[in-house]
């Protein structure tokens, strides 16, 4: 009921088709942002996971949690969706839900790289607090939760919160396993035969939607990594 009273809005305010394409695209848009959240926080999960056996003592942890980040980041995005949505149906002779291939595909392609970031922020802390730390008795897990963890997240929150930006441009390729998202509405549009819905109107409102999604969140993270960035400078200052 919503959907149909924002398309009379719409339509009342725009017209036809207009009004009927915005609000179809802005509706479709929600799936966009769902599936951007579910790769995040799937991603997340895993990637901490992975950014904490590349961290630790053990040896075969580091290799597999190298190994694994060297996949994900070497197969395309776009061939993930592939094997995921239309590859292995095959292959096991059974449907797989879009919604399930793409969130997988996403939730992989994030998790290698938030893994990575996060490992990257644990290992820029300064290697003094983990010899201070070590020199009060505690063993490496305390001193990664207590020490290094805190200093490590005003380190990594600009560049995570950055990577959402990549997140939802990923999400405009699962179009190709029949996932329903803005990318997938916004061409079927293109390719009507209705007058006022050609290419060169269509694509231009697209760009703006996910311009929208994504300009906020560059600029937070570019504001995130100047002010904690300096805050660091401070504190790398102060320990001098």
């Amino acid at each position: 009921m919503a959907g149909v009273a924002m398309t009379d809005a719409f339509v009342s305010i725009l017209g036809k088709p207009y009004g009927i394409v915005l609000a179809q695209l802005l509706t479709a848009t929600q799936y966009t942002i769902y599936l951007t959240l579910i790769a995040f926080l799937g991603g997340g999960l895993i990637g901490a996971v992975v950014a904490t056996a590349k961290i630790t003592t053990s040896r075969t942890a580091r290799t597999l949690a190298s190994g694994y980040i060297w996949l994900f980041q070497s197969v395309p995005l776009l061939m993930l969706l592939f094997l995921l949505g239309l590859g292995v149906p095959r292959l096991i002779g059974m449907n797989i839900n879009s919604w399930l291939a793409a969130s997988v595909a996403l939730t992989l392609y994030a998790s290698a790289y938030l893994s990575e970031v996060w490992a990257g922020a644990v290992n820029g802390v300064a290697k003094g607090q983990w010899e201070a730390g070590f020199a009060l008795g505690l063993r490496f897990r305390p001193v990664l939760w207590t020490i290094i963890a805190p200093q490590a997240l005003r380190l990594a929150i600009a560049p995570t919160v950055g990577f959402m930006v990549q997140i939802i441009k990923g999400t405009s390729l699962a179009y190709i396993i029949g996932f329903h998202d803005l990318m997938t509405i916004g061409r079927r549009w293109a390719n009507a035969p209705v007058p006022g819905t050609e290419p060169f109107v269509i694509f231009p409102l697209m760009a703006l939607i996910y311009f929208c999604l994504c300009f906020p969140l560059s600029k937070l993270s570019r504001r995130l990594e100047r002010r904690l960035g300096a805050v660091h400078g401070a504190d790398k200052t102060a320990a001098g």
